[in-house]
């Protein structure tokens, strides 16, 4: 990764004030995806830690983590499976509840998504307080998977959102101090 992509990325991102609630410093990612070469060059930097993990399937984390998690899935010739909020998956499913820095929230993934060994790689737009991450991280474990890593476009290294994901490998494109 170089600096060049870290500087388009931070030129790129947009913060939004007080979304989705007061105090709440968001950042928005959707300028990136409006630049195809940028988010080529993301991808590409999201998947090089892990080329030779032996990744066995992709989750992505609702929403913003299919935008990314898809096309790390076709690079790497592998499933994808979805973490999705409640009710939005036909199959049976199996649930994990979590904190977030501004409210409460549920994850379920379909109970076939990874099987027992799976090696999985987790991935998400944002990590912050690493509540989502962890209750996805605890879902394929809990659906047999092993969890390689975790792989993000941004982390907000203030919320020490790594914490909850302690002994596990974190990579994140850009990390934000401040």
């Amino acid at each position: 990764m170089t600096a060049t992509l870290i500087e388009r990325l931070t030129a790129t991102l947009r913060d939004v004030p007080d979304f989705p609630s007061p105090g709440i410093l968001f950042k928005d990612i959707t300028p990136v995806l409006a630049d195809p070469a940028l988010m080529r060059d993301l991808i590409t930097a999201m998947v090089a830690p892990y080329l030779g993990a032996g990744v066995t399937h992709i989750v992505g984390v609702e929403s913003r983590g299919f935008l990314f998690g898809m096309p790390m899935a076709l690079q790497l010739g592998v499933p994808f499976a979805p973490a999705r909020k409640p009710g939005k998956l036909p199959w049976y499913t199996d649930r994990e509840s979590y904190d977030l820095e501004y409210r409460s929230d549920v994850l379920e993934m379909h109970t076939d998504a990874v099987g027992a060994g799976a090696r999985v790689l987790v991935i998400d737009d944002v990590l912050a307080t690493g509540g989502t991450a962890a209750a996805t991280c605890r879902l394929i474990e809990r659906l047999g998977g092993n969890v390689v890593g975790a792989s993000v476009l941004v982390e907000l290294g203030f919320l020490h959102g790594r914490v909850r994901l302690a002994g596990r490998d974190v990579h994140a494109v850009v990390t934000f101090q401040a």
